[in-house]
């Protein structure tokens, strides 16, 4: 009976004794804990993905707000070629119109008049030729003297020439003299987009003399972005250099064209200078106005670059984690410098030929000792 108490006390005190040391942290765990090179394990390594940490050259932008106009060359500003009054405007802004296009309507006394002075000059050249032809019969039989014939042929040549002045007025306008009415319709010169209108139905135009156009027509199949540079960076942009354009507009996007022009001279209100990118806008999604900016590369140096989805900010510092292999990963505190598109700057602790861990850091982030 004594042994048997006997061995279930040492039981009792080897059991009190293991449970003791499983409750008690070494200084070795505890530093491994805090380290910041401290391994994981992830818990699922289907959202992990790594890459080879290799030098790269680090590029330094210059970066130009910027703007979207038409180019001047393709804006058509359309006046009516005749005054009266405007029936209907047949567009509206952003409209796209094609060349030959009817733009608006006018019952023109202008038009009126060219007609009427055609037809005039039209029943007296004929009146003329009649005469001519007469002219021609007497002086063959010498009923008449050749002076009195030759009046007569200057006669209809004035008559022919003063029909030929008033089909060209009614062309002017955009009419066939033959088939010309009061209404007067006001073509497309060329196709584009309205970017304005300047008159309503209802209103009287003053053709030419009018403080505004009927509309304006702009082909934006090709856009220039306008941006500025001041005198300390003029010897960046050059014509020819490469550019990229972003647009408020469309954020996740990016043009690539060249600088095609740096203006020649400073402007004297901003000392700076102007310089134009052209961009293909085929399918018309850059309007004009829109604003944006001018990216030049300004210099380029050497360093390592990562994906900002590897790099974890926590608090004032940020870390990675590198792989060691067999799902092991090592977290790493790293000096993060300048955000580069979607990529950042290491300056510091990381090395090149590292295999770090570029998709599903946050992963990891978690299953790390205090991570969420």
């Amino acid at each position: 009976m004594k042994s048997l108490v006997s061995l279930l006390g040492l039981a009792l005190a080897i059991l009190a004794i293991g449970c003791g040391k499983s409750n008690e942290v070494t200084p070795a765990a505890q530093s491994n804990a805090n380290s910041s090179t401290a391994e994981y394990v992830a818990p699922d390594a289907k959202g992990i993905q790594t890459m080879t940490v290799k030098p790269a050259a680090i590029p330094e932008y210059l970066d130009l707000p910027a703007h979207i106009e038409p180019d001047p060359t393709r804006v058509v500003h359309v006046f009516t070629p005749a005054g009266g009054r405007i029936i209907e405007m047949k567009v509206r802004p952003w409209d796209r119109v094609e060349k030959a296009q009817i733009l608006a309507t006018l019952e023109s006394s202008d038009l009126s008049r060219a007609v009427a002075d055609y037809h005039k000059a039209l029943a007296d050249d004929q009146v003329k030729q009649k005469e001519l032809k007469r002219a021609e019969d007497l002086l063959a039989h010498h009923a008449i003297a050749e002076r009195d014939y030759q009046q007569a042929q200057a006669d209809a040549q004035m008559s022919e020439a003063e029909l030929e002045a008033t089909r060209e007025q009614i062309r002017v306008f955009g009419m066939d003299p033959d088939h010309a009415t009061i209404e007067l319709r006001v073509a497309a010169p060329r196709s584009g987009v309205i970017l304005d209108i300047g008159a309503a139905a209802g209103e009287f135009s003053k053709s030419l003399d009018a403080p505004a156009p009927l509309c304006t027509i702009a082909d934006i199949s090709t856009v220039w972005a306008l941006g500025e540079i001041y005198e300390k960076d003029y010897a960046i942009a050059k014509s020819g250099e490469q550019a990229q354009v972003s647009l408020n507009a469309y954020p996740d996007r990016r043009w690539t064209g060249r600088v095609s022009v740096v203006s020649g001279a400073v402007d004297p209100a901003t000392h700076a200078l102007h310089v134009r990118v052209v961009l293909p806008n085929p399918t018309g999604e850059i309007k004009p106005s829109m604003f944006g900016s001018i990216r030049i590369l300004k210099s380029s140096s050497p360093g390592i670059l990562v994906p900002a989805t590897a790099v974890i900010r926590e608090g004032n510092g940020s870390f990675i984690f590198v792989d060691k292999g067999n799902g092991r990963y090592e977290r790493r505190s790293v000096k993060a410098g300048r955000s580069v598109d979607s990529s950042m700057e290491i300056s510091s602790g990381v090395n090149s030929g590292d295999v770090i861990v570029s998709e599903g850091a946050l992963l990891l982030q978690a299953a790390a000792p205090g991570g969420s």
